[in-house]
C-alpha cells in the first residue's frame, strides 16, 4: 500500500507543487515535493531586464576616406605640376610662366616654359604613372611586396638593346633609343615568361621571378661587355642609365604615350582578377579568375608601362618598389585601391624628386640619382616600422 502511493507520488506529482534542484544537475529521480502555500508565498522571478544595445559613434566609411585620399593625391599632383613648370634654375614669376603657356611671345622665358620645363613635366606624369602601375601589377603577380618591374628583365633588356643600336649604328637620336629600349624590353619580358610557363604547373610567380633574376642577370654580363668592346657605346651609354627626364622632347613622349595609355587601361582593368588570384589559385579559379590569362595580360601590362618609362627617360630607380608599398599602407591589400593610389603618387614623387634635382646642385642632378637618395631612406623607415603589407 505505501509503495503504491510513493510510486504515484513520484510518477505524478501533486497539483499546486513544484520541485527544486541546482541549475547543471541530473533531476533527483525522488524530488521533495513543496506544499502550495509555501510555492505561492515565495515571490515570481522578475523579468530579465531588456538590453538596448549600445548606439556606436558614427564613423566615416572606409570607401568614403578612400575616395577623398584619392582626390587630395590629385590636388597634391596638380601643385606638383605647377612647381615644375615654375621653378629651376632660371627663376621665373609666376605671372610669365602662365603667359608663358597660354600665350607664348617668343621671348626667353616663354621659350624656357615651352621647350624644356613643359615637356619635362608631361614625360614626368607619364613615366611616373607607368612605373607606379608597372610596379604595384609586379607585385600583385607574384604575391611579393618587394617585387619590382625589374623582376621580369624588363631594364636589363632595354640596356642591352641600346648599347647594340650605339656599338652598331654610332647614332645619339633619343627615338632610336626609345625604340631600341621598347624592343629589347619587351623581347626580354617575353623570353622570361616563355621560359617560366614551360613545365607543369605553368607560369607561377615563383617561376617568373627565377626566370627574369637569370635573364636579367645574362643580359647585364652581355651589356657590360659590349661597353668593355666598345668606348662609343660606353660614353652614349652611361647618360643613359642614370635616367632622366631633361634633354627628352616632345616626339619622345608622342612616342611612348599610346603604350603608356595602353598598359594604364589594361593594368586597371586587372584590379579585380588581381584581388582574386591574390587569395591563392584554388580560390580564385573558385571566384571566375584564370590564372594563366590574368599572369600573361599582368605581364603584357608590366612589359608596355615599363618597357616604354625605361625606354623614355631610362632606368630610374625605386620608383616602381616603393610607390606601391606607400599605396598599400594607405589603402589596404585591394588593387582597386592600390592601382589608382599608385597611379597619381609615382608622378608625385617624380617630379618632386626632378625639382630637386633644379635647384639642390649648382648644375643639376640627374633624376635617378634624386629618386635613389629620397627612396632608399624611405623604404628602410617603411621595413624598419613594419609597415609593409602582404598581399
Amino acid at each position: 500500500m505505501l509503495s503504491s502511493a510513493r510510486r504515484t507520488l513520484v510518477a505524478r506529482p501533486a497539483q499546486g507543487t513544484e520541485s527544486r534542484r541546482p541549475e547543471g544537475r541530473a533531476p533527483d529521480p525522488f524530488p521533495t515535493p513543496v506544499p502550495a502555500s509555501q510555492a505561492a508565498a515565495e515571490p515570481a522571478p522578475a523579468p530579465a531586464a531588456r538590453r538596448v544595445p549600445r548606439r556606436l559613434p558614427c564613423r566615416v566609411p572606409r570607401g568614403t576616406a578612400r575616395w577623398g585620399g584619392l582626390a587630395a593625391l590629385g590636388c597634391v599632383l596638380l601643385l606638383a605640376v605647377a612647381a615644375s613648370l615654375g621653378i629651376g634654375a632660371e627663376h621665373i614669376p609666376p605671372g610669365r610662366v602662365a603667359a608663358g603657356l597660354l600665350h607664348p611671345d617668343g621671348s626667353r622665358d616663354a621659350l624656357i616654359v615651352q621647350e624644356l620645363r613643359l615637356p619635362r613635366t608631361l614625360l614626368g606624369l607619364a613615366v611616373g604613372a607607368a612605373l607606379g602601375l608597372a610596379g604595384a601589377v609586379m607585385q600583385a603577380l607574384t604575391r611579393n611586396p618587394l617585387a619590382e618591374p625589374g623582376l621580369l628583365g624588363v631594364n636589363g633588356g632595354a640596356a642591352l638593346a641600346v648599347v647594340l643600336v650605339i656599338g652598331t649604328f654610332r647614332t645619339d637620336e633619343a627615338l632610336v633609343y626609345v625604340w631600341a629600349a621598347f624592343a629589347g624590353a619587351a623581347a626580354t619580358a617575353a623570353l622570361v615568361y616563355l621560359i617560366g610557363a614551360r613545365g607543369r604547373g605553368g607560369a607561377s610567380p615563383a617561376r617568373l621571378v627565377l626566370a627574369g633574376a637569370a635573364v636579367n642577370a645574362v643580359c647585364t654580363a652581355l651589356t657590360a661587355g659590349l661597353m668593355l668592346l666598345s668606348p662609343r657605346a660606353f660614353n652614349g651609354f652611361r647618360f643613359w642609365q642614370v635616367g632622366s627626364l631633361g634633354g627628352r622632347d616632345l616626339a619622345v613622349l608622342a612616342r611612348v604615350l599610346p603604350f603608356v595609355v595602353a598598359g594604364t587601361v589594361l593594368a586597371l582593368l586587372l584590379a579585380r582578377p588581381l584581388n582574386a588570384l591574390g587569395l591563392g589559385e584554388e580560390t580564385g579559379r573558385a571566384l571566375g579568375a584564370r590564372p594563366a590569362a590574368v599572369r600573361a595580360l599582368g605581364a603584357l601590362a608590366v612589359v608596355l608601362l615599363c618597357g616604354s618609362a625605361t625606354a623614355a627617360a631610362g632606368p630610374i630607380a625605386f620608383l616602381g618598389l616603393a610607390v606601391p608599398l606607400i599605396a598599400r599602407a594607405l589603402t589596404g591589400p585591394d588593387q582597386r585601391w592600390v592601382l589608382p593610389y599608385s597611379l597619381l603618387l609615382a608622378p608625385v614623387l617624380l617630379l618632386g624628386a626632378d625639382v630637386l634635382g633644379r635647384v639642390v646642385a649648382p648644375g643639376e642632378l640627374e633624376t635617378g640619382i634624386v629618386t635613389a637618395f629620397l627612396g632608399a631612406p624611405l623604404f628602410m623607415l617603411m621595413v624598419r616600422r613594419g609597415r609593409t603589407r602582404g598581399l
